[in-house]
């Protein structure tokens, strides 16, 4: 009887010394990230809410996720402005350009993430030239007063946030 409260009790201690390294390799790899970022409260909070981010075992685990994290939202992005699009006649021209900006981002992404392997460098760039294509859209709808605009450039004003994540993220691996 002894001998198994003694083997569960091991036990117990050992799950909670695995989880606490798991956490603190994640946390490692969160700030490694949001030391290259100048909004590093964002930052962590945004990475540590993110399962895969939060989970990450390695640098380059949690830089993947990041880099997931702002792949995703542009991809919601691109679908609203697609809806939009369709559901506003006139400005529909500036709409559809979004789209396409956003769809630039999907793509740019989508490459950052299969190079930081092979090229940390060029995965950087990959990320950084997505600033170019929001600056698009703002431009495009920042002078719009309609709603749709207005919720285009707050999407895009978060994307600015993720894609400065995404660099910090490619950044911290190719120290």
């Amino acid at each position: 009887m002894m001998a198994s409260s003694f083997s569960c009790l091991a036990a117990f201690f050992v799950a909670i010394l695995v989880q606490f390294l798991l956490v603190s390799a994640s946390t490692k790899s969160i700030d490694a990230i949001c030391q290259h970022v100048t909004g590093k409260r964002f930052c962590l909070k945004t990475l540590s809410a993110y399962p895969p981010a939060a989970s990450a075992t390695t640098t380059f685990q949690a830089v993947r996720a990041a880099i997931h994290i702002a792949k995703s939202y542009a991809e919601k992005c691109r679908k609203f402005t697609e809806k939009t699009a369709k559901e506003n006649p006139k400005p529909k021209d500036q709409f559809m350009d979004c789209q396409d900006a956003y769809l630039r981002i999907i793509l740019s992404l989508r490459s950052a993430a299969g190079e930081l392997k092979e090229s940390p460098e060029t995965s950087n760039y990959d990320v950084m030239v997505c600033t170019d294509q929001t600056t698009m859209v703002k431009n495009l709808v920042g002078k719009n007063r309609d709603v749709a605009s207005n919720t285009i450039m707050k999407m895009t004003l978060m994307m600015n946030k993720l894609i400065v994540i995404a660099v910090g993220a490619t950044e911290a691996l190719s120290l």
